[in-house]
């Protein structure tokens, strides 16, 4: 009976922070939904230059995603210790790194987005309209890299409400302005794929906005003078975990970044069927992403504290979970796919209608093994601020597997589209073997907090 209790009383812990995350994580899918949804009416093109464009989007989140990692890392740990001070000075770092990067993507952005849509595709069509996105789309790059760590700072110490409220509501108005300035409603002007630029940029401001709101009510505060507050103990903790984090999710969006590279130069509709793909993949694996947010808090919590013992079952439940939900996901993913394809059939032509099936049919099965690992090494080993294993594991199997085999198969062997997809996404299941002999040594049970900040 007292382990009942000690069951029904963590999965109430898990769902109080698992359900903010996946409202969060379903408004944004949400918004991917519409661009692609809203953009389906103005034609493939804009869908593929919409699809190709954003993938800088995707590097850049993977950095300032890096950058939270590595904060809340730190900051669950040091709140399950009830170090407050220790939280300030890290969102602080954070902030001096995060800054620069999306001050560069601005500029980027602003003064050569024909270099950065050139490599990807070399359809001028497309390039021409990847360069309006761009260069509309610029600030939002500074305004997403201050709000991200104020978000993930709140969220590591459990105020998981508070930090989907600032993601969400900006979100859900992205989706509403998408609206009006794609099909011009309310007198606005039509603006097709630059509107999508417009609304997403428009709801980065509101999010900075809602966090220095949020900011002036909380006692964890967002200020630009935590930059300069120093700490050679944090700041060489930061740096031990949070860069093997950031470059742990550069090189798997990079490597996501040449999917799209291998699949932009094989032709256009495996482009603009993939961006529909994505939109499905986010959605099957909400849950189980949600529930490697949740286990990065719970379990860094359960360690700050010492509690080793609640930390490792606490672990195996949510393991366990990681494959049910991925699998669930893949199905539902299946289960939708008739009703994917009618609406795809609107603007896709038929050969990327086709492909658009078989890719679905992948994702069945591909979205266990995403969420698995999602799970076990962002939100498990980062836990236990273990970074490294990611960042070597993704590096081996992405670059030294799966981008040559793909590039090979594309390129060299000059196979089939279907088959050069198929083997790309074999690479989730390709570090099984090396993922779970590291869980189940248990190094990752380590309080890093320290006594002497």
């Amino acid at each position: 009976m007292k382990k009942l209790k000690v069951d029904i009383s963590f999965y109430k812990k898990l769902w109080v922070i698992v359900f903010p995350i996946i409202i969060q994580n379903l408004v944004a899918s949400a918004v991917s939904s519409a661009d692609v949804i809203m953009l389906n009416y103005v034609g493939q093109s804009a869908i593929t230059a919409a699809s190709l464009a954003v993938q800088y989007a995707n590097v850049v989140s993977c950095v300032f995603f890096g950058m939270g990692t590595g904060a809340t890392m730190l900051c669950a740990q040091y709140w399950g210790k009830g170090d407050k001070a220790s939280i300030e000075k890290i969102e602080g770092i954070a902030l001096r790194i995060n800054i620069p990067v999306g001050l560069f993507f601005t500029l980027c952005a602003l003064i050569i987005p024909e270099y950065m849509m050139r490599f990807f595709t070399p359809d001028e069509e497309v390039i021409l309209l990847g360069v309006r996105y761009l260069r509309i789309v610029a600030l939002m790059y500074f305004t997403w890299a201050v709000s991200e760590v104020y978000v993930s700072v709140i969220r590591s110490i459990g105020r998981v409400g508070v930090a989907t409220f600032i993601s969400s509501v900006p979100l859900a108005l992205n989706i509403c302005l998408n609206a009006v300035f794609i099909f011009g409603l309310f007198g606005a002007p039509k603006m097709g794929i630059t509107g999508v630029a417009l609304a997403t940029t428009i709801s980065r401001v509101i999010q900075l906005i809602l966090c220095f709101v949020v900011s002036a009510k909380s006692d964890i505060k967002l200020k630009f003078s935590l930059i300069f507050v120093k700490s050679k103990l944090l700041w060489k903790d930061f740096i031990k975990m949070a860069v093997p984090a950031v470059l742990n999710d550069v090189v798997w969006g990079l490597a996501y970044s040449m999917y799209s590279f291998i699949m932009g130069h094989i032709g256009s509709e495996i482009v603009a069927a993939n961006s529909i793909v994505s939109v499905c993949r986010n959605f099957g694996t909400v849950l189980g992403f949600a529930l490697a947010g949740a286990a990065g808090i719970i379990l860094g919590q359960l360690l700050g504290a010492n509690k080793f013992e609640e930390a490792k079952q606490a672990a195996h439940r949510l393991v366990i979970l990681s494959a049910v939900t991925g699998l669930a996901g893949g199905l539902l993913i299946y289960a939708c796919k008739p009703l994917i394809l009618a609406f795809a059939s609107r603007s896709l032509e038929p050969a990327a209608l086709e492909m658009l099936s078989f890719m679905l049919l992948i994702q069945t099965y591909y979205c266990m093994g995403q969420t698995v690992n999602t799970i076990i090494i962002v939100g498990v080993f980062r836990a236990g601020g273990d970074s490294r294993f990611g960042l070597i594991c993704d590096s081996i199997d992405m670059w030294c597997y799966a981008v040559p085999l793909g590039l090979i198969a594309a390129f060299v062997l000059k196979l089939p589209v279907k088959w050069v997809y198929f083997l790309l996404l074999t690479d989730e299941f390709v570090k099984w073997p090396w993922v779970f002999k590291k869980y189940f040594s248990y190094s990752w049970l380590k309080n890093i907090t320290r006594n002497d900040v």
